[in-house]
């Protein structure tokens, strides 16, 4: 199965740890917007697309690039990191699933974990979740990454 993940990590590299660890069970190649070639993404069997949240949404390099793919169709997953948990009745992740519904994709499922953050009041003590994402929540992506290979994953 050919996978491409599409990523996007600025502040602490967090999410790029995510999808590292979904790419060794996918055997996928990990990119970033900018590197990406949406021929390479048509063929792809499945497409990840992932980043940190910024302001309660995922980075708008990604949105961006989702918007500007061609339509078409094709398998496809989103991540997160986040400082903060997601709020139930808005996930981060529902506007990007949308947009990619839209485009054509299939959404296989979602995977999201907390993240080490120092996003304004926080940074002021230092960030939360210093030590995240931990090896559980590795261990939790590597997990969805083998669902997804499998063809068990949930939709999302």
């Amino acid at each position: 199965m050919k996978t491409v993940i599409v990523c996007v990590s600025v502040s602490h590299g967090n999410t790029r740890r995510v999808a590292d660890t979904m790419a060794e069970v996918l055997g996928a190649k990990v990119v970033s917007p900018e590197e990406a070639d949406p021929a390479e993404l048509a063929a792809a069997d499945l497409v990840g697309f992932g980043s940190g949240v910024f302001y309660g949404r995922l980075h708008a390099h990604l949105t961006d690039f989702v918007k500007a793919l061609p339509a078409g169709r094709g398998r496809a997953f989103v991540f997160s990191t986040s400082g903060l948990p997601e709020p139930p009745p808005a996930p981060y992740a529902r506007p990007l699933i949308r947009l990619l519904k839209g485009r054509g994709f299939t959404v296989e499922g979602r995977f999201s974990c907390r993240a080490f953050d120092t996003w304004a009041l926080f940074k002021l003590v230092g960030g939360v979740n210093k030590r995240r994402p931990d090896g559980a929540d590795l261990a939790a992506a590597r997990a969805f990454a083998e669902r997804l290979r499998d063809g068990r994953a949930a939709g999302a």
